[in-house]
């Protein structure tokens, strides 16, 4: 769905929400509040948000009928005040869009109000979980990666690019994730025949000089692990791949359709229309410290010819014949 109309989707059930209401006095109005942490004009948030809502809809749920859903769009400077003015509004349910950049807040913010989570990668190892069979307090969702995944990725970068013999593996060591990734890509590397270097991603300057001095060697590759830091600075790490030659795989498809050359990772969109399923049992009386935290279903192989080709790779017909989206 195009921007524009996305917008008029949300703005026209905002307007109708009032009138629809009154239509259905029989019918007790739910909210639900959801925290975002990107801009409005995020294309890739904007479809994932839409999977939401259409499941939201085939499980009877409707904005305006029997549900109000309040929205905010946040950035890292004013997340944290958007997440208390959700929990102010006593909503049924509370819904965090990605990474522990909105579920931190929204747990600090309350202790009570149910939170469920679409995308987080290590919610056990972030604290906010007990465990991911009993999760134990007011949060449960979805998680996106199992360690051992990890290492698929420097598989899959052999396989492409079996020249390699030095990789660079961007993380973000401030979190559990960050630190899990990269060791599980570790366990891998001495049966590939591959040298590792973290590469931490705090800010831009530190990524672009890390990349250059890395870039500098032989034979090298890259690995872009899971993280929101990651994912602010994706067009940047995919021109820098380019920029300086080196084959790199990345964990969504969203880094592929920014130019990344290849990425293996789960359905992001899948996993928004799970936590709806979430949201409508929550609603229907269960309870977030009962629900497991689930692992994702489905998994995506997405690659970028067009980036394969500046970098004068040859893709292998196996790897393609994997593939579940091809960027010409």
């Amino acid at each position: 769905m195009r921007r524009r109309e996305f917008i008029k989707l949300l703005g026209g059930a905002a307007a109708t929400w009032p009138l629809a209401a009154r239509g259905q006095q029989g019918e007790r109005m739910r909210r639900i509040g959801v925290l975002l942490n990107a801009a409005a004009v995020d294309s890739n948030y904007q479809s994932w948000f839409e999977a939401f809502l259409q499941e939201l809809q085939e499980l009877g749920w409707s904005d305006g009928r029997n549900l109000r859903i309040d929205t905010r769009w946040a950035t890292a400077d004013d997340i944290r005040k958007h997440a208390a003015e959700l929990v102010a509004l006593a909503p049924d349910v509370l819904v965090a869009g990605t990474g522990t950049a909105t579920v931190a807040p929204l747990l600090q913010a309350t202790r009570t109000i149910p939170i469920v989570f679409a995308i987080v990668i290590d919610p056990v190892g972030a604290g906010f979980v007990a465990s991911l069979a009993k999760p134990g307090g007011n949060a449960t969702g979805f998680t996106v990666y199992e360690y051992s995944m990890s290492g698929k990725w420097l598989e899959l970068l052999k396989e492409i690019a079996p020249n390699v013999t030095r990789v660079a593996v961007l993380r973000d060591p401030a979190i559990a994730s960050g630190i899990g990734q990269f060791g599980a890509v570790q366990i891998v590397a001495p049966s590939l025949g591959v040298v590792l270097s973290p590469v931490d991603v705090r800010d831009a300057g530190e990524i672009e000089r890390a990349i250059a001095e890395f870039a500098s060697g032989l034979n090298g590759g890259l690995i872009v692990t899971a993280s929101p830091l990651a994912g602010v600075h994706r067009n940047l790490i995919a021109t820098l791949a380019a920029r300086h030659k080196l084959p790199a795989i990345y964990p969504a498809r969203f880094y592929a359709t920014a130019g990344g050359l290849i990425s293996y990772g789960p359905d992001y969109l899948d996993q928004f229309r799970r936590a709806a399923g979430y949201v409508d049992r929550i609603l229907k009386g269960e309870k977030p410290a009962e629900l497991p935290v689930q692992t994702p279903t489905k998994y995506e192989l997405v690659i970028n010819l067009k980036t394969a080709k500046t970098l004068g790779l040859a893709m292998p017909p196996a790897v393609l014949g994997r593939a579940d989206e091809v960027i010409e």
